[in-house]
């Protein structure tokens, strides 16, 4: 399969600018999931493996699911040991991803501030930049004066119901464009003769004496000495099919846009307490994302009140976004497991492999688990860095629970 050329902006369905070839009977190695994590595997698997005889498997279009669905932010200010350590790992491959695909992902380093409301939030947050300087991520703490610098627009008056105390900050945080980053990967994966195959469902994982030995599809059967589950909202349906049960649900995850406006936002703003997260895009978007919904569901769409409570939490912060328009939103499928951080490693299946539970960290962990997670299925044992996050933390308790500590509410 040979990509057409690809211009400065990529078409809105990528169909048009990617034939999928037919899948071959077996491969070596099969990724369930064509989505960011998906096609950094295969990236990897290549890059650092020389592993090519790999076919990626998406059911609908490449990078059409979550990766189509964020909201871009990119951080490794999480406070404990194993997370900090998986996301400053993406953060620095962040930092050389473009020479590295020599492809444009509009990677913007313009810094992320984590708002504090309260006494308590304040002590959390310097706990939190201790900790991340201790882990070799860039982290300060500012005063209302200092962050009123950095983003001149957050109101930091005092007489405000929520009143901002202060906040973490990461220079070297930021955005990149999302569906840049997906065709840098897939561009990358088939010119290393991986195959990318759009409009294939898996609907079993055949499985013999423990082991597994291939998929089932909607376009026949295809044989694999290795499987990869990469599929965001979807594996614990997978894993069903494997035999095994996960710890996951599965919730919406709701975002929106407001219509183009000039330059006004210069960084990314996260309030926990708040909540609501927003930067501006390239073009000139404000960005705007919350928590989860809290129901479970398969759904890409989510509940008005979250987007009401969100836009409300957005001009508490933002008086001047009331004069802002919402052009568009939209919602994705999330996993979330009961530490609130991600699966990454073995499965009980001999030869199958599990990438799962990101809930909100998805994105910026793109290339980081990327390189775990081919590693992981080359040597058929955990990357160091995806070991904390192996699936028998949940019987041994040893849980990784960034659920209050990642400044988001998940």
């Amino acid at each position: 399969m040979s990509p057409r050329t690809p211009g400065a902006d990529l078409p809105e369905h990528p169909d048009r600018l990617w034939r999928s070839p037919e899948p071959k009977r077996s491969y070596d190695v099969v990724i369930v999931g064509g989505g960011g994590h998906g096609l950094a595997t295969a990236h990897y698997l290549a890059r650092n493996h020389g592993i090519t005889d790999v076919a990626v498997l998406e059911r609908g279009w490449l990078a059409g699911g979550n990766m189509a669905r964020n909201t871009t932010i990119i951080r490794s200010n999480y406070l404990w040991d194993a997370s900090a350590g998986i996301y400053e790992h993406a953060l620095k491959l962040w930092e050389g991803l473009e020479d590295e695909l020599d492809y444009p992902l509009l990677f913007s380093q313009r810094g992320v501030l984590n708002l504090a409301h309260s006494l308590q939030d304040v002590r959390d947050s310097v706990r939190r930049v201790e900790a991340n300087r201790l882990n070799g991520v860039d982290a300060q703490w500012l005063d209302p004066d200092e962050v009123k610098r950095v983003c001149p627009i957050v109101n930091t008056s005092p007489d405000t119901r929520y009143p901002v105390l202060g906040a973490t900050y990461q220079p070297r945080a930021g955005i990149a464009k999302h569906d840049h980053v997906a065709w840098g990967l897939a561009r990358s994966a088939d010119e290393a003769g991986i195959d990318l195959i759009q409009n294939c469902e898996v609907t079993g994982i055949d499985v013999s004496d423990g082991r597994v030995t291939g998929v089932r599809t909607s376009l026949g059967p295809i044989a694999a000495g290795k499987v990869a589950l990469c599929a965001a909202g979807h594996s614990s349906v997978l894993a069903a099919m494997a035999g095994f049960e996960l710890p996951l649900q599965s919730h919406p995850l709701q975002a929106l846009v407001s219509e183009l406006l000039e330059p006004v936002h210069p960084t990314v703003v996260m309030s926990n307490a708040v909540h609501v997260y927003v930067s501006q895009a390239h073009k000139g978007e404000l960005v705007m994302g919350a928590g989860i919904d809290t129901y479970n569901s398969y759904t890409q769409r989510g509940a008005f009140h979250i987007i009401e409570r969100q836009m409300a939490a957005a001009l508490e912060l933002f008086p001047v976004f009331a004069r802002a328009h919402v052009l568009r939103t939209w919602g994705g499928i999330v996993d979330v497991t009961p530490d609130a951080s991600a699966i990454v490693g073995l499965t009980p299946v001999d030869q199958l492999y599990l990438n799962c539970g990101w809930g909100t960290g998805g994105f910026k962990a793109t290339p980081g688990v990327g390189w775990v997670y081919a590693h992981t299925i080359a040597h058929d044992e955990p990357h160091p860095l995806a070991r904390p996050f192996s699936l028998d933390r949940f019987t041994t308790g040893a849980l990784v629970d960034e659920h209050g500590a990642a400044a988001v509410a998940h």
